[in-house]
């Protein structure tokens, strides 16, 4: 297992420089990638000014006035996650819906030492959604944001490890964390650390790898399977957590092996019922291997992973009101773009995103590729009823939305 570093970050970071390296770590990502990534944990000292992300005023502000639905808060204490039922109600009026939060159940819950989650802020909170999406797009994994607000010298959760990378920003406040090397190096998502309770209750007893305050503008990265455990100190602690969802090699080893089943569905060989009192006979089993090898070598998986990736995350925001007055007023000076984190892919004459698929004749291929690969600037560049077309769909979105 490697050492863990620690890592104060650079006298300021170079111009054009990414989130990882302007915001979180101080190091550029091929560094980071060859250093840190999945392999330790780093620690970064004041990494950046993050009051312009998330507050105490965020806080109170998401829950008190914006109507928060479950699973978007959880609440825990003592190592335990309260039931919804204790910190939801309906609104009155208009907003009867039973699981909206109630924020003075969450004030007494808070106020008796529970933790506050707020979870997935990359779709409620828009400096989140924007970093979020940043670090997304920068480290090629899909990324999840959650708040944690913990009330003085309280701890929201036991020693655990996650099955995502994380880098913790703190917030507000401080907040002691104990870090210790796992016991199940990179756990896959369906490995959590309840399935090994005793193995990571009994590490954590152990000397910690870090042990450290983290203070406003700190950062810690930590990769999936790592133990941790963090109580808060003399003040409430806000802190963000940048889950990384990663892809692993099982993940494509599982989209290698369901293209290749996908090929042996059409093979009538493979659909053919055994014979009568077949008991696991070697010859059946030696000619479905010999099958399936074959389907794995020619199979290609790429598809289905592109479609899995696309679904593990969202499009930029698009306004309606905005974008009808941009379809109204196209004219060839329009400026335009492609929106933002759709995992555009053109495969053959189909157009595969976020938000569904077009297909084009061959002679729009070309402008449709100069779009994806950045070239387009105006509705003009591209052809002003091709960009009405893409508008439409909601691929294309007037440049500065």
């Amino acid at each position: 297992m490697s050492t863990l570093r620690t890592e104060l970050p650079s006298s300021g970071a170079t111009a054009g420089a990414g989130v990882l390296e302007s915001r979180l770590t101080g190091l550029s990502r091929e560094a980071f990638a060859r250093d840190v990534w999945a392999r330790t944990a780093l620690l970064t000292r004041r990494a950046s000014d993050f009051s312009d992300l998330f507050s105490a005023e965020a806080v109170d502000e998401l829950i008190s006035r914006r109507g928060l639905r479950t699973p978007f808060l959880r609440v825990a204490k003592d190592g335990c996650t309260l039931p919804e039922q204790s910190f939801t109600s309906p609104a009155g009026v208009g907003a009867t819906i039973p699981d909206q939060v109630d924020d003075t159940a969450l004030w007494r819950a808070f106020a008796d030492g529970a933790t506050l989650v707020l979870q997935a802020l990359q779709r409620t909170w828009e400096p989140v959604a924007d970093l979020s999406a940043r670090l997304s797009t920068e480290l090629g994994h899909p990324v999840q944001a959650n708040g944690y607000v913990t009330p003085p010298q309280n701890r929201g959760f036991d020693d655990h490890y996650d099955v995502h990378d994380v880098f913790v920003l703190q917030i507000e406040g401080t907040k002691r964390w104990l870090i210790h090397e796992p016991v199940h190096p990179d756990p896959l998502r369906d490995q959590p650390w309840t399935e090994r309770r005793s193995a990571v209750a009994e590490a954590a007893k152990g000397k910690a790898c870090i042990d450290t305050v983290l203070e406003p503008g700190d950062v810690l990265y930590l990769p999936r399977g790592w133990l941790h455990a963090a109580q808060a100190q003399g003040d409430v602690s806000i802190h963000l957590t940048l889950g990384i969802h990663s892809w692993t090699r099982y993940t494509l080893a599982e989209h290698l092996a369901q293209a290749a089943l996908a090929m042996l569905r059409e093979d009538s060989r493979m659909r053919r019922t055994l014979p009568l009192g077949v008991d696991g006979p070697a010859g059946e089993i030696e000619f479905v291997r010999e099958r399936l090898v074959a389907a794995v070598t020619q199979a290609d998986s790429a598809p289905l992973f592109h479609r899995t990736r696309r679904g593990q995350g969202r499009p930029a925001p698009l306004g309606p009101l905005a974008q009808l007055k941009a379809v109204d007023g196209l004219r060839p000076e329009s400026p335009v773009r492609l929106r933002p984190a759709l995992e555009a892919r053109l495969e053959g004459p189909r157009l595969l995103t976020r938000v569904g698929w077009l297909d084009f004749p061959e002679v729009d291929l070309p402008s449709v590729t100069r779009l994806l690969n950045g070239e387009v600037s105006t509705a003009g560049d591209l052809g002003v009823e091709l960009a009405e077309r893409l508008l439409r769909a909601g691929v294309l979105v007037p440049a500065g939305q």
